[in-house]
């Protein structure tokens, strides 16, 4: 028999190391979250490199803002609402989510690049407020948004759920490329980096 939601937060709390590692999660998650505006403010003033995408050159860039975004806030609300559920699920995303931003700041500090030609702003009043109430341009290696879907897709539980985030991600990764917000090379990492990110969070929620 299927339990119910408070059923299993009370044999959550009962358990001393999920309380542990869900408040050193939130602590962490929060650190990072209040130097973002900072950090990305440094890497805005940072001179980077160009690439040279053929790809991006065989695409006319287009502003898509409201149409990555749409499955980027379903696919969230989706997923926030599996984590409510089940203590579990959101220990899991929890470590993953603050694992890959730990990540993208690594690897955006080690991999300098000027936005591509033709860039279209990505317009997201929420997650603005995160890079200091403006849009940043040079957070590029690796894309945090497919990234961040795909991490989706990789924690959900149910099969239909799991293969709507993938599309997601991937529709999400399309749409940045032709609004020139990405380089080729940013959405094809963020799959990869993205699962190494989900077996090392499972570890820890484990």
């Amino acid at each position: 028999m299927k339990q119910s939601t408070s059923t299993l937060w009370k044999e959550a709390w009962q358990q001393k190391q999920f309380n542990i590692k869900l408040l050193a999660g939130f602590a962490v998650l929060i650190g990072i979250l209040s130097l973002y505006p900072l950090f990305f403010q440094h890497i805005e003033n940072r001179e980077g490199i160009i690439l040279n995408d053929w790809l991006l050159k065989k695409m006319k860039p287009q502003d898509l803002s409201l149409f990555v975004f749409i499955p980027i806030w379903l696919i969230t609300a989706l997923t926030i609402f599996r984590c409510i559920t089940n203590p579990q699920l959101l220990l899991l995303f929890l470590w993953c989510y603050t694992l890959l931003s730990i990540l993208r700041i690594i690897t955006i500090s080690l991999v300098p690049l000027n936005p591509p030609q033709g860039l279209i702003p990505l317009i997201d009043p929420l997650t603005n407020i995160f890079y200091g109430g403006k849009f940043i341009s040079k957070d590029l290696f690796y894309s945090g948004h497919t990234a961040t879907l795909f991490l989706m897709s990789l924690c959900l539980q149910k099969q239909s759920e799991k293969i709507l985030a993938l599309i997601a991600s991937i529709a999400v990764a399309v749409m940045v490329l032709i609004q020139h917000v990405h380089y080729s090379i940013d959405v094809l990492a963020a799959f990869p980096f993205a699962y190494l990110v989900f077996l090392a969070g499972k570890k820890i929620a484990n």
